[in-house]
């Protein structure tokens, strides 16, 4: 065991997979506040804005977007995030999990609003506050509070999701305990 451990970077590899969550959930937490507001927003053109994005995302395989993201955005399109060919298919990777978790994060957060009693908001109106000053001081506090259990859904999904990435290249755990069962006995 002792001399896979030292042929492979297995805590390279563990490393990495920390950080693509970190930086995914991260940008898929701030990403999905703002989806999550064009969700309850009073507005129905930008209801529908976020009901079509988490719709549509939400029903497309990851597998298809990472190989979207590098086929796709960074070879044909040359989209590049860095010059550098494993900092590039990294950058890419947070995104499109930031994007696709975006979805998920969302509907928690607006799951944790819908927890809120009516009176709340209309507390808040009443005492003049706009649609944006009653979200962000008083809905969205209680929101996040009220979403805990579905965001911690979210991230473990999202942990569990940072294997797809081996799809694109990158060397995460699952990528090299896919190597070292291929290459040990």
């Amino acid at each position: 065991m002792g001399d896979i451990l030292a042929r492979y970077d297995l805590l390279g590899a563990f490393w990495l997979t920390v950080q693509l969550a970190f930086w995914s959930a991260l940008g898929a937490l701030v990403i999905g506040t703002a989806v999550a507001i064009l969700r309850v927003s009073p507005v129905p053109v930008l209801r529908l804005l976020g009901t079509s994005y988490v719709n549509l995302v939400r029903n497309t395989p990851l597998t298809l977007l990472m190989v979207f993201s590098i086929l796709g955005a960074s070879y044909v399109l040359g989209l590049q995030m860095s010059d550098d060919t494993t900092t590039n298919i990294f950058y890419w990777a947070i995104i499109v999990l930031s994007l696709y978790h975006t979805a998920f994060v969302c509907e928690a957060l607006r799951s944790g609003v819908n927890t809120i009693p009516a009176g709340q908001a209309e507390a808040a109106r009443s005492i003049g506050l706009t649609f944006s000053q009653s979200l962000t001081d008083v809905l969205l506090p209680q929101a996040f509070r009220g979403a805990i259990a579905p965001l911690g859904s979210t991230l473990i999904a999202l942990i569990k999701n940072t294997t797809v990435v081996a799809v694109i290249g990158v060397s995460d755990a699952a990528n090299l305990m896919a190597v070292i069962i291929e290459n040990e006995t």
